[in-house]
């Protein structure tokens, strides 16, 4: 009987002991997760997107004893020549920029050309307060065909492949204006035209959203100002008659608002394994 039992326990503890090895020697690899996005790098990309935009150029002159005008029409004049331009249209063209990514933050420079499609008119009439029934009439019309910018980006990543971003800098256009004065008194004519290549600024925010293989889609908003350019002109002419002591100051301004939504492609730059 004892030997019995004997050969039981050695059979029941020698299949544990084969049981305890094979358990001991299974296991199970973590799986590796997929690739984190990284913002690193070079990109180019296109947007399309719409602008509206205003301007207030103006057109002034100064009394001359030996002038043209009466004291009283150079006050009249002035206040026509005060006028407003608005403008909408459809924009779009390219972009170039290079990110780099610092843990949660993205920093980068980017630039962009783009058709503007600015364009606008305005016209004012007035009768002379000193010869009514005759009068005058001011026209103005303003235009910018292109817009460039050149921008700081600075963003955060709301998620690894969703960025949020302010950005800021140069904006630089080519503005154009072309100013009219006539009247009916003796067929007084005056012009000018405005030819600047604008320096101004411009400021934003956006978001950016990387949905693999190096693409990413944005949508943003900036607001641009290109300052004031003027002019002068002394070629007022009155029949035959010319009157260079009344000179003409003329100048234009022009801001604009523009939404715009983009593609981007991005090459190479790191990517970081998670695990």
């Amino acid at each position: 009987m004892k030997k019995f039992l004997l050969a039981v326990a050695s059979v029941v503890l020698g299949t544990a002991s084969v049981q305890a090895a094979d358990l001991a020697a299974q296991y199970t690899k973590a799986p590796m997760m997929a690739p984190a996005y990284n913002w690193t790098g070079f990109y180019v990309g296109g947007n399309v997107g719409g602008q509206w935009g205003n301007s207030d150029p103006s057109t002034s002159t100064v009394f001359s004893p030996t002038g043209y005008f009466s004291t009283s029409s150079v006050p009249a004049i002035n206040a026509v020549g005060a006028q407003g331009v608005n403008s909408s249209s459809v924009t779009g063209g390219f972009t170039a920029g290079y990110n780099w990514q610092v843990n949660h933050a993205v920093l980068g420079l980017e630039g962009d050309i783009n058709y503007f499609g600015f364009k606008g008119s305005a016209s004012g009439s007035a009768v002379y307060p000193c010869c009514a029934p005759t009068g005058f009439t001011v026209s103005s019309s303003v235009s910018a065909d292109w817009l460039a910018t050149i921008r700081g980006r600075i963003g955060f990543l709301a998620a690894p492949t969703w960025l949020l971003y302010a950005t800021g800098g140069a904006a630089i256009a080519e503005v154009k204006g072309n100013f009219n004065f006539t009247d009916t008194f003796a067929a007084a004519t005056e012009s000018a035209v405005i030819r600047d290549t604008r320096v101004g600024w411009t400021m934003g925010a956006g978001t950016e959203y990387a949905f693999g293989g190096g693409w990413s889609l944005k949508a943003e908003y900036l607001y641009v100002d290109l300052g004031r350019a003027s002019a002068t002109s002394t070629n007022l002419v009155a029949g035959a008659a010319p009157f260079p002591s009344n000179v003409y100051t003329h100048s234009v301004d022009l801001k604009s608002n523009i939404v715009r939504v983009g593609v981007n492609y991005k090459f190479g730059g790191p990517v970081v394994a998670r695990y």
